[in-house]
């Protein structure tokens, strides 16, 4: 009996499919949740690292709601770097250097 070649390809797509699923797209969603939720507890007073590698600290959070088009968040962060002041999307911190403990959003 011969089997169809069709069949054995689609198992063989699938099976690759499955594999790019669970090495690469499911981990950047675990990573992109734990971001949002670690960004989504700033407060005043926090020191944040942008992935720009900007350091301050948070002096006023705006708060707008919502996602804007690109999926990010739209809320704006004023931060105190040094004598100057920045705003900053809220979505581009990479890390909050909060005392006694460690959160590190890049993962490496």
């Amino acid at each position: 009996m011969q089997s169809n070649p069709v069949i054995g390809s689609i198992f063989i797509y699938g099976a690759i499919f499955l594999i790019f699923y669970f090495i690469l797209i499911r981990p950047q969603a675990t990573q992109r949740k734990k971001h949002d939720e670690l960004v989504k507890g700033l407060k005043k007073g926090d020191e944040i690292v942008t992935n720009g590698g900007l350091v301050g600290e948070v002096i006023f959070i705006k708060e707008q709601g919502g996602e804007d088009k690109t999926g990010g968040m739209e809320d704006r962060v004023t931060i105190k770097s040094g004598e100057t002041r920045l705003i900053i999307e809220r979505g581009r911190i990479a890390r909050i250097n909060r005392p006694g403990s460690v959160s590190n959003v890049t993962g490496g």
